[in-house]
């Protein structure tokens, strides 16, 4: 497939966009200030993740920084008061239902977190809701939060009890502790760790093998894992089933069980 590019506004864009082999990639792209978010980063950003979640010829998402960074946090400096997040804008500007990781919390497209350097405060908290992160050796999670006086505004209190329960959450969250990749690693908290001049290319390895599958399946199985979190286990089955009984009248689903009787890969168009 051709490679197709389109930044959200310009060439100078902060948050570009790219669509290859059914791989969507989204890309923080202000490295002089190692992608801290503005306001118009924040709209673009769940804009895109959006439009890459309701693509039919998306199969997989990952998200990454240009330069040495992967995102620094939000950006609050009172210079940039126009287009970042200054400490005098009013909370309630901000319509939660539509921040980035609200919006990828909802999306059943698989995401991939391709870390390519420092992920603290905002960043790290959009990295952990991630469906997978790989990170570079440079990587770090900064938990930087309560050092700033303020909470892990953007999910990190929701995931981190989740990913590596009570007690290593509160350590890692009281103590405002910055952690290298190979101890994300350790901690639970990564994938896997490649050298950086291999960061993405892993990432685009994982990702087409995932797009390789069943898309409508591969969906399906990420809904029922986030509907799980918060179901008993009969509930959860009674909607597995469910959610089995189209798939079952998918062509994809007769695609893949000839592709097993015929002992060849299956060819997936996502119906």
């Amino acid at each position: 497939m051709t490679e197709t590019k389109r930044a959200t506004e310009a060439a100078a864009s902060e948050v570009l966009y790219a669509v290859e082999d059914h791989i969507a990639t989204i890309t923080l792209n202000a490295p002089e200030r190692m992608n801290t978010i503005s306001g118009p980063m924040l709209n673009d950003l769940a804009r895109l993740l959006v439009e890459a979640n309701q693509d039919p010829q998306v199969r997989c998402v990952i998200l990454t920084g240009n330069g040495r960074a992967f995102c620094a946090g939000l950006d609050l400096r009172k210079t940039r008061s126009e287009d970042g997040l200054s400490e005098a804008s009013s909370p309630t500007s901000l319509d939660l239902r539509n921040t980035p990781p609200t919006v990828m919390q909802a999306m059943d497209k698989p995401t991939i977190c391709a870390v390519n350097g420092g992920a603290a405060g905002y960043g790290m908290d959009t990295a952990l809701g991630c469906d997978i992160r790989i990170m570079a050796e440079s990587a770090k999670l900064a938990a930087a939060f309560v050092k700033r006086g303020v909470v892990p505004e953007s999910g990190g209190t929701w995931f981190l009890p989740r990913m590596i329960g009570w007690s290593k959450a509160a350590e890692l969250i009281f103590t405002g502790r910055t952690l290298s990749a190979r101890e994300c690693l350790d901690w639970g908290l990564a994938n896997e760790v490649v050298p950086d001049a291999e960061l993405m290319g892993r990432a685009r390895a994982v990702a087409k093998e995932i797009a390789g599958n069943a898309p409508l399946a591969v969906q399906a199985a990420k809904r029922m894992m986030r509907m799980g979190l918060n179901e008993t286990f009969p509930d959860h089955v009674h909607h597995v089933y469910l959610q089995l009984l189209p798939l079952f009248k998918t062509q994809d689903m007769a695609e893949g069980i000839k592709a097993f009787m015929e002992k060849r890969e299956p060819k997936f168009e996502g119906r």
